[in-house]
């Protein structure tokens, strides 16, 4: 299979469609090989218009889906991004890309483990991604802060200490879905010690486990 005439494919066909117009996140999606970045039977599946189920109740994102988030969050090249549920590295890859200073963060070793090898067949900037194995849902606050939060998937609602990793003026975004509900994207902004949350569009989401509601946890 030539994966990279498959790849221009998605784009033009998956992406494009849907009104994504940042050139930087088309280019990347056409170079970065997605097809490493799942388990080597899921490969001639990977191009395909949806959600890969990588076990433990985690996915990877449909093409159209991360291309939507990354247009909402509007990256910008050296800012600093935290990457939550960062999975099999897809999306931190796509960032990379871009010129994003990347920390991900994932509580799944097998994920992980999947990660490594596709990175480094990616291409990217050397020390452009930092991986790290921890709770996506606490972030990262030894690296904090950044100018943007990234969630790969959908939560109920946002872990506060998440707000206290961002910059004044920094945005976070994710899926909003709580059970039995459409998801929608949602970008919020720090401003004052306050994270302002927007609804910008509906899409559906898988829930990442990590961020399932705990008694006694705060969500907001």
């Amino acid at each position: 299979m030539n994966y990279a005439e498959a790849r221009r494919r998605m784009v033009d066909g998956q992406v494009r469609p849907n009104r994504v117009t940042d050139h930087r996140i088309l280019r990347a999606m056409q170079e970065v090989p997605r097809e490493l970045f799942v388990p080597e039977n899921l490969r001639v599946r990977s191009l395909s218009d949806e959600d890969l189920a990588l076990g433990g109740g985690r996915v990877l994102l449909q093409p159209m889906v991360i291309a939507q988030l990354l247009q909402l969050a509007e990256p910008r090249p050296a800012e600093r991004v935290l990457l939550l549920a960062s999975g099999t590295g897809y999306g931190a890859a796509l960032l990379a890309h871009m010129g994003c200073q990347v920390v991900a963060v994932e509580d799944d070793k097998a994920l992980l483990e999947l990660a490594g090898p596709a990175l480094a067949a990616s291409d990217l900037p050397a020390g452009a991604i930092r991986q790290h194995q921890g709770n996506p849902a606490a972030g990262f606050p030894d690296g904090a802060p950044y100018d943007l939060i990234l969630i790969e998937g959908a939560v109920s609602s946002v872990p506060p200490a998440l707000v206290d990793q961002l910059t004044d003026g920094g945005r976070l975004v994710a899926i909003r879905c709580a059970p039995g509900e459409a998801g929608s994207a949602i970008i919020g902004r720090r401003v004052a010690g306050h994270l302002s949350i927007a609804e910008a569009f509906d899409v559906r989401g898988t829930p990442i486990p990590a961020f399932a509601p705990k008694p006694g946890f705060q969500f907001v």
